[in-house]
């Protein structure tokens, strides 16, 4: 009997430390870039994010298409893009239905808009 109780206390001890992320592990400390640009940064987070809904023919209820640089700079200017991935615009959040954006993605974005909505 003790063989297997020692058994059992050590799978337990390796189970929960294994499924125990640390804070740090969580956290994305990679600095932003000093200029962020449509081509180098927030292509990548809208295509791999939005197009599913925002393609050439937006679906899914979307309204509008991401699929260019003119499309996502509008829908920055004009339809609260930065508010709806924060959650904080009327409609709800995007992408609709799924996660939130991680907060590092977000930050890009939103130092997209202050670096003045470049291209590239």
């Amino acid at each position: 009997m003790k063989p297997l109780s020692i058994i059992l206390i050590l799978f337990s001890v390796c189970l929960f430390n294994c499924a125990n992320d640390s804070t740090d592990d969580l956290l994305d400390s990679t600095p932003l870039p000093n200029i962020v640009t449509y081509n180098n940064n927030v292509k990548t987070i809208i295509d791999n994010n939005c197009i599913s809904c925002h393609a050439n023919t937006p679906n899914s209820g979307a309204s509008v298409s991401l699929t260019t640089y003119n499309n996502v700079k509008s829908a920055v200017q004009n339809n609260n893009l930065i508010g709806k991935i924060n959650g904080t615009a009327s409609g709800g959040l995007m992408p609709l239905g799924g996660p939130k954006l991680p907060q590092n993605l977000i930050d890009l974005i939103e130092k997209w808009e202050t670096d003045g909505l470049l291209e590239n």
